[in-house]
């Protein structure tokens, strides 16, 4: 299969707006793919995506939980890593190495952060500021870390005054990602839209469980892990479906007040269509990364620009949820 060079990536521009975020394509680098290092995002950059998600920073720093802690599946990959992070204060290095040439490309830096608590969500959506992020997304919603994530975000009640209280402490755009282990997540994504989110992530990986029939044994040290990849995708693109309905009903608009990203399958250009049909604005890419390397951005621009090429409108904002016409 042909690739393309960095510069080529760079030649496939496709430019979406997500709220006050402009992006030069519409895709993003997911949290959690790449290690921390701010060396590694400039790369993703530099590849062709329209922006990069840095990897979920805490207060302090965190181990994660025990190996095995991911491996691949036929439908996708499974993963157990448990939020591991530098803490927030090492990572003010790592944000210096990226933010500038991000910047000078037009793909924005997404700060992602989790807490176990309001204030703590707070202090470091404010750090990621200083850092110079265009955004930061609240990581509402790991599967597998006791005391974070859905353990918070599956609440509307919990969750909805962290995301006022996060927008109202900084000047940039305050993200939310939600979480798929409930059973409707309408709830969250109205909270999180009222409580003044400027975008929704839709969705993180699903709970799940993997084990090894010769050793009788969960695979993943943690037992429970998250399943992200081709897997999910339905899943995702059903969130999306919902979220755009449930938005609409209550007078918020998903494309001008509060945003979709998809997130969760997108492998290729019918992959993120498939999420902007149903009411995504941009998508984020993760697992399909792992398996297709840097080029896998510029593969789904270039591919959504040749579709959107050959129908009667010229704007791919103009696209964005017209399955529900």
């Amino acid at each position: 299969m042909a690739t393309l060079s960095e510069s080529d990536a760079l030649d496939v521009l496709l430019p979406v707006q997500v709220g006050r975020v402009r992006l030069r394509n519409l895709t993003l680098l997911a949290s959690g793919i790449l290690d921390e290092l701010g060396g590694s995002l400039v790369r993703a950059v530099r590849a062709g995506a329209g922006g990069v998600v840095t990897k979920s920073i805490g207060t302090h720093p965190r181990s994660g939980h025990p190996s095995p802690s991911f491996f691949e599946v036929e439908s996708g990959a499974m993963n157990a890593m448990g939020l591991p992070n530098p803490g927030i204060e090492a990572y003010g290095e790592d944000m210096e190495a990226v933010v500038p040439e991000a910047n000078a490309l037009g793909a924005p830096v997404v700060g992602s952060v989790f807490a176990g608590t309001g204030d703590e969500f707070v202090a470091l959506t404010q750090k990621m500021e200083e850092y110079g992020a265009t955004a930061v997304e609240l990581n509402l919603s790991c599967p597998h870390a006791k005391g974070y994530g859905t353990d918070i975000g599956a609440d509307p009640k919990v969750m909805g005054p962290i995301v006022q209280a996060c927008v109202d402490a900084v000047d940039i755009p305050v993200w939310a990602k939600l979480t798929p282990n409930v059973t409707d997540i309408t709830p969250c994504a109205i909270a999180a839209a009222r409580a003044g989110a400027e975008a929704l992530t839709l969705v993180n990986t699903v709970k799940a469980i993997a084990i090894d029939p010769d050793l009788r044994r969960p695979i993943l040290g943690n037992t429970i892990g998250g399943l992200s990849g081709a897997a999910i995708k339905p899943i995702g693109v059903r969130a999306a479906w919902d979220v755009w309905n449930a938005l609409e009903k209550e007078g918020i608009h998903p494309v001008k007040n509060c945003p979709l990203v998809g997130s969760g399958g997108v492998e290729s250009a019918r992959d993120a269509l498939e999420y902007i049909l149903a009411g995504a604005s941009a998508v984020q890419v993760g697992t399909a990364f792992l398996r297709q390397g840097y080029d896998v951005f510029g593969r789904i621009t270039e591919g959504v620009r040749a579709w959107l090429d050959e129908q009667p409108e010229d704007d791919l904002r103009a696209v964005v949820g017209t399955a529900h016409l």
